[in-house]
């Protein structure tokens, strides 16, 4: 007699108690399976409010930004506040430079301006202080600043003594730089004329 591969199972008939065990076993997989859930989706629709995004990195034609620079102005316990500031290429590279007038934020009177042009860093792109173009010890206050044909231009309001209190001005002087490969050249108009 031959014998079979495979052995003889023990019991090949069932009863209802097996039925019940199997029910019992499958109830079983069902409620666990109820306790045991996938986590929360994590799909997202497109925002469509404005939401803060990175700022997009600078560019060579990105003109330099105020924000962070350490301007060379001693302002004590206040802080130095960018009054107006005018974008250009003054250098005739293709790369912009930013011109910024800034004092220091005082309570009272007018504090004097400084002048102050910008640029990119060549190695991490961020802004620096390139050039000072008037002093905060000059007692003057720039108005009008602007960028025309790699000039810088502004009008500059003083005082024709030091007797003239600082909150009026009785002098004015438009002032122009334009950078001559080397550094910055000053003209001023003849049309000086009290204010």
């Amino acid at each position: 007699m031959q014998q079979s591969a495979v052995p003889e199972l023990a019991r090949t008939d069932t009863r209802p108690i097996h039925w019940v065990a199997t029910a019992t076993a499958v109830a079983g997989v069902i409620a666990l399976s109820s306790l045991v859930q996938p986590g929360p989706a994590t799909a997202a629709q497109p925002a469509t409010t404005t939401e803060a995004r990175p700022a997009p990195a600078p560019t060579a034609t990105t003109p330099p930004g105020t924000t962070g620079v350490a301007f060379p102005l001693d302002c004590g316990p206040v802080k130095a506040v960018v009054a107006h500031k005018a974008d250009g290429d003054l250098d005739g590279d293709g790369r912009p430079e930013t011109v910024a007038v800034v004092h220091c934020d005082a309570a009272m009177g007018t504090p004097p301006d400084a002048v102050y042009v910008l640029t990119r860093n060549a190695t991490d792109g961020r802004p620096r202080v390139v050039a000072t173009l008037v002093q905060p010890a000059d007692r003057l206050t720039a108005t009008d600043l602007a960028i025309r044909d790699r000039t810088v231009t502004t009008t500059l309001l003083g005082y024709s003594t030091d007797d003239i209190p600082s909150c009026c001005p009785d002098v004015r002087k438009p002032a122009a730089w334009h950078w001559n490969g080397h550094a910055f050249l000053r003209s001023t108009p003849a049309d000086t004329r009290g204010v």
